[in-house]
């Protein structure tokens, strides 16, 4: 009779969650665009304490609160931040140079060497996030 091993399955890896592959992005860059990433990024957690960070689309970051505020896009000349709905949104300062044309989106793209306007990267974020729980609060009196 043949003895039958009974080993222990291997424990399956376990999936980096979207905040590790964020931070894995910005160390795979390892140039100015990590370094605006990573600035974005620690701007966005200020502006708003409470934001969640998603990974879709393939690798594309992504900031959440009560739906997307924006993503992180890395491209070899900019790191763009496009608002999902920055059209909606009061941009005072100014930030928003890409993406112009559409009805929904905008943008800002930031080149190697721009500095970035933090108060009004800010203000935008809020306002994105002010905009977004204020369609979720009014969707859901609507649906009663």
């Amino acid at each position: 009779m043949k003895k039958v091993s009974t080993t222990k399955k291997e424990a399956e890896p376990k999936e980096a969650s979207p905040s590790e592959r964020i931070d894995a992005k910005i160390e795979e860059l390892g140039d100015w665009r990590g370094e605006t990433l990573a600035r974005v990024r620690a701007i966005i957690r200020e502006a708003d304490p409470e934001v969640e960070e998603t990974w879709k689309w393939r690798g594309v970051p992504v900031w959440e609160h009560a739906g997307i505020i924006c993503t992180g896009e890395t491209y070899k000349a900019v790191v763009k931040l496009t608002f999902a709905k920055g059209a909606s949104v009061e941009d005072p300062a100014g930030l928003f140079n890409s993406s112009l044309e559409g009805n929904t989106r905008r943008a800002v793209d930031i080149r190697e060497g721009e500095v970035i306007d933090e108060p009004a990267l800010k203000a935008l974020v809020q306002a994105a996030v002010a905009l977004n729980t204020t369609r979720k609060s009014a969707s859901k009196k609507a649906g009663g």
